[in-house]
């Protein structure tokens, strides 16, 4: 990880680069939304809330996605601290990497930024030596899921379950103009970082 020089009452010292935007409420998930990503996502979104419940944390995604439960684990927690997330798409939102984008209040696209949004799937399904009731079973946990997902689009996007549906119905991309008019995103980024 690269270093930052500071200068304090102690001297000059080295610090993380990734602890100095942190101490600015700048925070990142970069890669695959999973157990670990999102342990680190709210253990930081936690902190930021403790030191002021009133000012605004940004965060910068570049996701292609990966599992709902811990994605929508980082969307809940959004939602219910008090400071406000601004979100910021860098390069792509795709899947629980877009459902994380949506959680922000203000939400905002590099002008080359892409979201995608699509139904959930089964990752690696065997149904080799299942009973029928079992894969229902299967198939009922995964409609659910796509409801869930359905609902928060529909909601951040202000589309009607319909609409949502249709364009989830399979792997939807959108730039940053596209993003903003179907109501995604709620601008595409021109202020200085």
């Amino acid at each position: 990880m690269a270093n930052v020089i500071l200068e304090s009452a102690r001297g000059i010292q080295p610090v993380p680069i990734e602890d100095e935007l942190l101490r600015n409420r700048v925070i990142f998930l970069a890669g695959e939304v999973d157990r670990g990503s999102c342990a680190e996502l709210i253990t930081k979104l936690m902190y930021l809330d403790a030191q002021d419940p009133n000012k605004e944390i940004t965060l910068y995604i570049n996701s292609m996605g990966g599992s709902v439960q811990d994605g929508l684990a980082v969307y809940d927690l959004m939602k219910l601290i008090g400071s406000p997330i601004r979100t910021v798409c860098v390069g792509t939102c795709a899947s629980m990497g877009a459902i994380i984008f949506l959680g922000g209040a203000k939400r905002e696209m590099m002008e080359h930024g892409m979201v995608m949004v699509h139904d959930p799937s089964f990752s690696h399904l065997d149904i080799g030596g299942k009973k029928s009731h079992e894969i229902q079973s299967q198939l009922d946990d995964l409609n659910r899921c796509r409801e869930s997902l359905a609902l928060i689009i529909s909601e951040r996007t202000g589309k009607s379950l319909k609409e949502v549906y249709k364009v989830t119905a399979q792997d939807s991309y959108f730039n940053a103009h596209d993003a903003v008019e179907f109501g995604l995103a709620t601008g595409i980024k021109e202020d200085r970082i």
